[in-house]
């Protein structure tokens, strides 16, 4: 079955550039951004792992831990490091998975079950569809996912702002509108009452709509 949000993320055992992982326990009670590669000395994925590198302190604000996986061995991962360094100025300063076997892959539902075990003689375009970002909670469970194609690099900042958003919204009844960012307005959820809100919310709110209540980001 397709992976959903607040469905589980998938346990493994694995080989990385740290060594070897147990990924509920690598996780711990932190939050994780997870981000696969079709394959390693690829022209996107390049800038995108060190691009990650530059930003990890903006995770490590937040809690948040980031772990690569590319469909490669991870003897190659350390040389692509090189290359890494070479085009970005940055080498990875996270863990990157080698998924020789493709089982995460699979696992993660971004190759089919009948792509075979092995990566060895496997291109980019075979691999394409393990360009997928999964955010995952303290509790284990998928809370964003984001899929690109190998064409289009991913904006990591979106990833911040989503996660804002996330660690925002699980600690209170609240949601974000479109285009929010740290500061803006947020939205009370429907399941928090009228009444429930002036108790929390003495200032009033604004609603253009009686079911969109927007009201000052709690500090």
């Amino acid at each position: 079955m397709p992976l959903s949000i607040n469905t589980e993320a998938p346990n493994f055992l694995a080989n990385s550039t740290d060594g070897m992982i147990h990924f509920h326990n690598w996780i711990g009670d932190n939050w994780c951004v997870l981000f696969s590669h079709p394959k390693d000395f690829t022209p996107v994925c390049t800038t995108e792992l060190g691009v990650m590198a530059r930003m990890k302190p903006e995770f490590d604000r937040r809690g948040v831990k980031l772990i690569g996986l590319s469909i490669d061995p991870v003897e190659d991962h350390a040389r692509w490091s090189d290359d890494i360094q070479t085009a970005t100025g940055q080498s990875p300063n996270y863990p990157l998975i080698g998924d020789t076997d493709l089982k995460i892959a699979k696992l993660y539902d971004m190759l089919p079950a009948d792509a075979g075990d092995t990566a060895e003689g496997r291109t980019a375009m075979d691999n394409a569809t393990a360009r997928t970002l999964f955010v995952i909670g303290p509790d284990k469970k998928i809370k964003l996912t984001m899929s690109y194609p190998m064409t289009t690099g991913r904006d990591f900042n979106e990833v911040l702002r989503a996660i804002d958003s996330l660690q925002l919204t699980a600690r209170q009844q609240l949601a974000t509108p479109a285009n929010w960012k740290q500061g803006d307005a947020v939205v009370i959820v429907p399941a928090v009452s009228d009444e429930e809100a002036r108790k929390r919310y003495p200032d009033g709110w604004k609603a253009p709509v009686p079911y969109l209540r927007l009201v000052e980001m709690p500090v």
